[in-house]
């Protein structure tokens, strides 16, 4: 299943159009360029309507939030609603300040979602409306394992049926979930927390999924969060002992680039629930 979601995007090389924050818009662009995709970082409202039109899909990051994209954001994304454009929403640290959380719930409220996708201390703040995150870390007590994997299906279930939105929750285990099905994604490791930008790349690749295969929201959402994770993998057994975390940065966009369907067939692992 994942290997053809992988193909169309390969084949159809979505174009993303990206309102992120500017400390990792160039890892999102690289990302986007290695997979398949094409990126466009437009932020200024008086063009982001016309930008929307000619792409495929909207990557909304909210991690250095400012009045001034604020606005943007909400423009664009009733905009890429009209035109029946898929929409990613990237919670980033929405319960580390008053203005993230007003400015997530406003765009909950006015902009229909595809996927949303964050930490799970940031998709338990985001569905209390009220949270405690750690910057854009998840908190400790928060990682998903085995033995609370349950208990983390049932709730993105039930926040994936109140926002009728794929909700993808990324840890150690990885759960993804449409309200029916959850798939919990075992590939990834560590190393993945040691670099900035890892989860802004994933938001980024969420939507290129998406918007190739616009009919499979959450397989779609699921294949990118294996296959950033397979990335992960490989950056990882590639790195020689004197290199580091920009090394590793650079390792997984390698890894992404020179992924085919069929590696990440191979190299995926997950289950359904």
């Amino acid at each position: 299943m994942f290997k053809d979601l992988f193909d169309n995007v390969k084949k159809k090389h979505p174009l993303i159009h990206n309102i992120t924050n500017y400390v990792t818009v160039h890892d999102c662009a690289n990302i986007l360029i290695a997979c398949g995709a094409a990126p466009i970082m437009a932020d200024e409202a008086e063009e982001v309507e016309e930008i929307i039109a000619i792409c495929h899909g909207l990557n909304i990051n909210i991690g250095t939030l400012c009045r001034r994209t604020i606005s943007s954001m909400l423009i664009a994304g009733k905009r890429a609603n009209a035109l029946g454009r898929p929409v990613v929403l990237d919670p980033v640290g929405v319960g580390a300040s008053q203005l993230r959380m007003d400015t997530a719930l406003q765009l909950l409220e006015e902009v229909k979602f595809t996927v949303i996708k964050g930490n799970i201390s940031e998709i338990k703040a985001l569905a209390s409306g009220s949270g405690t995150t750690r910057g854009v870390d998840a908190n400790l007590a928060d990682r998903i394992t085995e033995g609370n994997l349950d208990q983390v299906v049932a709730f993105a279930k039930a926040f994936a049926e109140e926002t009728r939105s794929v909700i993808a929750i990324t840890s150690a285990i990885d759960v993804v979930s449409d309200g029916k099905t959850a798939y919990c994604i075992h590939n990834g490791h560590p190393m993945m927390e040691s670099y900035t930008g890892a989860g802004c790349q994933l938001s980024a690749l969420v939507t290129a999924f998406v918007a190739a295969n616009p009919d499979r929201p959450p397989e779609a959402t699921a294949a990118a969060v294996a296959t950033m994770g397979l990335a992960g993998e490989i950056a990882h057994a590639r790195l020689s002992e004197k290199e580091g975390n920009a090394s590793y940065s650079n390792y997984t966009v390698d890894a992404i680039y020179n992924m085919t369907p069929g590696d990440l067939k191979k190299g995926a692992k997950h289950e359904v629930r």
